[in-house]
Formats: C-alpha cells, structure tokens, sequence
C-alpha cells in the first residue's frame, strides 16, 4: 500500500496558526485582520495564494510588507510552541509503517518549512520522499504535485491514497488518479468533493482504523 499526506490541516493543526499570522500581518500593513484569507486559499502554494491575495485586496496591500510580517508571526509563535499534531498522527503512522506501507508527503508549503515541522514532530524518516509547494510549476488543485510524489514513491497513481483536507488538494489527488480520502478541518466537503473521494473520516485515528478493516 502506498500513501501520500497532506501536511498543513491533516498532519498539524497549522491552518488555525496561520488564521492568527494573518491577522497579525493584515493589521501591521494596514489591511486590518486577514486571517480569513486562510479559507480562500486552503491547499494553494504561496506564488497561487497571493494571487488570491491581489484580487482580494488590489493594490492596497504589499506583498513582501505581508511576507515578512506572516514569517515574523510564525517564528515567534514556534520558536514558543511545539507544532500542534493532529489527533491520530503518530498511531496511523507507527500502524502503516508497521505494515510495509510506503508513504509520501505532498505539501503546498515552502520545503523548509515542511521539512522543520515534521523533524520537530519526529516523523521525518517515515516518508519515502517529500514533495512541496516550491518544488512544483503548478498549485494544488493542479495533479502536478501527487504525480510527482506517486514517482518519489515508485507507484502508479492508482496504487496510492491520498489523505487530505482542503478542496483543492483533494481535487489534486483526484485529477493525478490517486484515491482521495479526505479528514475534514477548517472547510466541510461540497458535492464535488464528494464525487470523488473514496472515503470521509473525522480523524486520523479512524483513517487507521478504516485501513486496519480495509474498508477503503
């Protein structure tokens, strides 16, 4: 069995941190709070999120004034707080590596950012390889990024899930031919998502337990 994983709202509860970055930096560069924006660009890189951010805001907001002041929120905030793991994580992990299953992560965060998050949750070495938002041409709900990590894993598209939360990465999953299953966090599924996943649980303890009952 082969499994690729979201990171940001599936494996850590990062989307609520940048809900609070955003209000921070909106507020400074003089937008007032714009956590909201979170939602309008769930599962997009930073090149397509900001596109979102033009056409939200125009001219009236910088985009490096923004950068800097997001990158200053999270670095105090985890330079203060461990990165919080979504319930279920380190179970499923430790029950799929048990059984031979090789796992991927797809990401639409900068590398190093995945990469930091998941050395300090020490779960780095369970990943066969890692594929973010800055090593790919196309965002999320592009197929791009799950082909890639489909080849990282040596897997055919249809040999693998794909575990996610956001519309975007689930359409992804679903155009590169992967087998969707989405955990919900900050955005509950439309008809269109649910077309086209093969499964829908509340959390990663019932994705193990949906694995450990094949009944996906």
């Amino acid at each position: 069995m082969n499994i690729v994983f979201d990171m940001d709202g599936l494996m850590f509860d990062t989307e609520r941190v940048f809900i609070d970055a955003w209000d921070y930096a909106g507020e400074k560069i003089g937008i007032g709070k714009a956590g909201y924006m979170v939602y309008k660009t769930l599962g997009m890189n930073i090149v397509a999120s900001y596109n979102v951010w033009k056409e939200e805001f125009g001219d009236s907001y910088n985009q490096d004034e923004l950068r800097k002041y997001t990158k200053e929120f999270l670095q105090k905030y985890y330079a203060e707080n461990k990165v919080p793991v979504k319930k279920g994580l380190y179970s499923l992990l430790d029950f799929l590596k048990q059984i031979n299953c090789k796992m991927a992560v797809a990401s639409s965060s900068p590398r190093w950012e995945v990469e930091k998050h998941l050395k300090e949750a020490n779960i780095y070495e369970y990943f066969t390889g890692i594929v973010c938002g800055d090593m790919v041409q196309n965002s999320k709900p592009d197929p791009e990024i799950y082909l890639k990590a489909c080849e990282l894993l040596e897997a055919k598209p249809s040999e693998c899930y794909a575990l996610e939360d956001s519309k975007n990465g689930l359409l992804s999953a679903y155009r590169a031919g992967c087998k969707p299953i989405m955990v919900p966090d900050l955005w509950q599924p439309d008809d269109e998502v649910l077309k086209v996943i093969v499964g829908k649980y509340n959390d990663l303890d019932e994705v193990k337990v949906a694995f450990e009952k094949k009944d996906v």
